[in-house]
């Protein structure tokens, strides 16, 4: 019986400066999905692939002409045609296996992504090159050095770093990049109903309010320990610019916080009213103050959103909201139950130098 004979490869051409250009851009982007995408067995830098770089579905991955003209880019280009490394990626293109990434072009790629901000391109490119650990560590200690100098706005983003880098070893089915995700985390913080003013996070004396801050906004408690040793006006300076940080739009939300504190205020004072005249319990009271004021409570929870309040959602959806959108605004909020629905309101101290840090403090109301 004759054997059967293995189909014979297909080729097809490769041009070896597209090539090139396409690992010089993954670099520029720090990318380094792109950059492994180029080593697997569909990649159109292979010849044995039947893909292309010239179709709608990768030439994403070529520079167009204004990244070729960066100076950058073409400082790229000329690492990733040098000998040594041009010769790794040719032999490793070639070859029927995984593949061995350039570690000098991966490095370089982790440097790029952390100057974009891209920390978890850079924290799974220094996991490649099993330094991720040590890399953090670096970048928290040059953080440390800059806040002892003064320059609290690169401590911050040292910090940022730093915790951008964090791994979750836990993660199925592989070990990945651990990334914030403040909706869940804000429902933690919030989780338990305050049963009096002071269990409220935004009430907490400034040391506890700022530790706990440090923690959600850091997700990290190790790495909000760092700070202790700080005095407090550091670390209301670092504070302000981590708020920033995590919300380039905190003063248009900072000038909706101070419109709900007015309006919790509005409603806290019919409140009293409206106990003072009934037989003193909460049954219906959304209800009488909607009917007798034409005004829903939780227009509060909207105003903070910056909603429509014309379609009501649970406290937990406008607090899950909240965190994607303005995670420090969760830290100057609680849960209040107004008859029998729970809103969303601000709650925090208002001479505090943490809120006066966060630009949201307000003057106390005469009694």
């Amino acid at each position: 019986m004759a054997s059967k004979r293995a189909p014979e490869q297909q080729h097809h051409p490769v041009d070896p400066e597209e090539t090139a250009a396409a690992f010089a851009r993954a670099i520029h982007d720090g990318d380094i999905v792109n950059f492994r995408l180029l080593f697997q067995p569909f990649s159109p830098a292979r010849e044995d692939s039947m893909e292309s770089f010239d179709t709608a579905k990768y030439d994403y991955l070529l520079p167009d002409s204004e990244m070729e003209a960066d100076p950058r880019y073409q400082e790229y280009l000329e690492k990733v045609k040098e000998p040594a490394n041009w010769e790794h990626i040719q032999q490793e293109l070639a070859a029927n296996r995984p593949a061995r990434m350039p570690a000098e072009l991966v490095l370089l790629l982790a440097d790029r992504a952390v100057e974009l901000g891209k920390y978890t391109s850079a924290s799974l490119a220094y996991e490649q090159l099993r330094i991720r650990q040590r890399m953090q560590e670096e970048f928290l200690a040059l953080a440390d050095d800059k806040l002892r100098e003064g320059d609290v706005k690169t401590g911050v983003r040292g910090y940022l770093i730093g915790t951008g880098l964090e791994y979750n070893y836990s993660a199925f089915p592989e070990p990945l990049p651990a990334v914030h995700n403040f909706q869940t985390q804000a429902l933690i913080l919030h989780g338990r109903y305050p049963q009096k003013t002071e269990d409220c996070v935004g009430m907490l004396p400034p040391e506890a309010h700022l530790r706990r801050a440090f923690e959600f906004l850091l997700g990290s408690a190790d790495v909000a320990a760092r700070l202790d040793e700080y005095s407090l006006e550091t670390r209301l300076a670092f504070f302000r610019e981590l708020v920033y940080a995590r919300d380039p739009e905190w003063d248009t939300f900072a000038a909706r916080m101070k419109e709900a504190v007015e309006m919790a205020r509005e409603m806290q004072r019919r409140i009293n009213e409206l106990m003072g005249a009934g037989d003193g319990t909460y049954d219906g009271l959304v209800e009488e103050i909607s009917a007798e004021l034409g005004d829903d409570p939780r227009a509060i929870s909207a105003k903070l959103l910056g909603d429509d309040p014309g379609a009501p959602r649970e406290w937990w959806q406008y607090l899950k909201d909240l965190g994607y959108r303005s995670p420090p605004a969760v830290l100057f909020v609680a849960r209040q139950f107004v008859g029998n629905s729970e809103i969303i309101v601000p709650r925090y101290v208002l001479d505090s130098p943490v809120a006066q840090a966060a630009g949201i403090d307000l003057p106390r109301p005469k009694s």
